[in-house]
């Protein structure tokens, strides 16, 4: 027995199912509006969207990669984030949506930190982690002069009188 194959988004016209990313413009369901998700790979070996969670309100929605994405919301307040793996936020935002509208959102996983912008190129980021690079930067020094320290310390005290 075979089945007709199954359609991986709903045609524009007809109606939404909320919370899920669509790669193509969608119309809003009665009392919903529209998130225009706009996220970059990051400047990453490992693009930041293929290994991190999108969450709307504590519930993941897919976003398979980098691009523009469109995700039907109800309206009212909302808590938006991109999480690593474990669930920890790397960038946050808070939002309030009126029924009928596209809000624009453009996450930016930059060298330094990670922001997120709105329709206008304003900073609506409520908490930007640090980059992994910049991580790096911090870390490295310090494990650098704990581990050179603490030889330069042992060699010290082995070659006192």
């Amino acid at each position: 027995m075979s089945y007709p194959p199954q359609q991986p988004y709903p045609s524009a016209p007809g109606g939404v199912t909320p919370m899920i990313a669509y790669p193509h413009p969608v119309p809003p369901p009665p009392g919903h509006a529209v998130l225009v998700v706009s996220v970059n790979r990051g400047p990453y070996l490992v693009p930041v969207p293929t290994t991190s969670r999108f969450k709307i309100d504590g519930r993941p929605v897919s976003i398979p990669g980098e691009g523009t994405w469109y995700v039907a919301v109800p309206a009212g307040s909302h808590d938006v984030r991109y999480t690593d793996f474990m669930g920890i936020p790397i960038v946050t935002t808070a939002l309030t949506v009126q029924p009928g509208v596209a809000y624009p959102l453009a996450f930016n996983f930059g060298g330094w930190r990670n922001r997120v912008r709105d329709g206008h190129g304003t900073d609506v980021t409520k908490f930007g982690m640090w980059s992994n690079y910049s991580i790096v930067l911090v870390v490295l020094p310090v494990v650098g002069l704990l581990c050179c320290g603490g030889l330069g310390l042992l060699s010290a005290l082995s070659t006192s009188p």
